[in-house]
């Protein structure tokens, strides 16, 4: 296991023009990444959940990621979710790298068997270095953590700040809710069907595999209502 130091002191031995240049331009505002996916962050519960279909297909992603040579970028923890994918795809022979606060490694909830830990200093390095280290983004079941991960980074898809693939895999139903909410949206004109329609919505892992492969930025810039 690699553990990595903590983007703040990396950052302590940067130069003032370098620190001024990231803080104004975040790193997603140049990571307009074209080439083959190579590396896919899987935002997920860190609990097991109500059904144990969830870690089930937590386990089934683990593994074909590693099966199809994809390095596999999540949070970095050891229990739930997060456990059972990182597990399945060690197991399987793949890469997997983490990202965690400091602090949550030093409540020991770290997994410590990792092919690398990047340990930084807080949640928003932290969401800052998986999108850096990912081609694209997976949402399994999960909480709050889980929904303002993902729909960040799907953010910056439809403004244009990144050109990434998001996806969100519906194990047994839990995401359908929240489709139906995202089509209300498009519907009351909050969304742009476009943009909705570059969000990859299946209950097949192996479908957002082809559609990841498969995948065109929409080039079209968000509307705004002049008032």
């Amino acid at each position: 296991m690699l553990i990595r130091a903590s983007a703040l002191t990396l950052r302590a031995h940067a130069s003032r023009e370098s620190i001024l240049l990231r803080a104004l331009a975040p790193p997603y505002f140049v990571s307009m990444n074209t080439s083959p996916i190579k590396s896919i962050c899987v935002y997920c519960g860190s609990n097991l959940g109500a059904s144990p279909e969830y870690a089930g297909a937590a386990r089934l992603v683990g593994r074909t990621l590693a099966e199809s040579g994809v390095t596999l970028v999540y949070g970095g923890g050891n229990s739930g979710l997060m456990g059972q994918v990182a597990n399945a795809a060690l197991e399987a022979g793949g890469r997997v790298i983490g990202v965690m606060p400091e602090r949550l490694i030093v409540k020991e909830v770290a997994h410590t068997g990792l092919t690398e830990l990047h340990a930084v200093g807080s949640m928003h390095e932290r969401k800052t270095l998986m999108a850096e280290l990912s081609d694209a983004f997976i949402a399994l079941p999960g909480g709050i953590g889980t929904l303002e991960e993902i729909f960040e980074v799907y953010t910056w898809t439809q403004l244009g700040f990144q050109t990434k693939p998001c996806a969100f895999l519906n194990v047994a139903g839990y995401y359908s809710g929240l489709f139906a909410f995202l089509d209300h949206a498009v519907s009351q004109g909050f969304v742009r069907q476009e943009h909705l329609e570059m969000l990859v919505r299946t209950d097949s892992i192996g479908e957002i595999l082809r559609r990841f492969r498969e995948y065109v930025p929409v080039t079209m810039s968000k509307w705004v209502d002049k008032v």
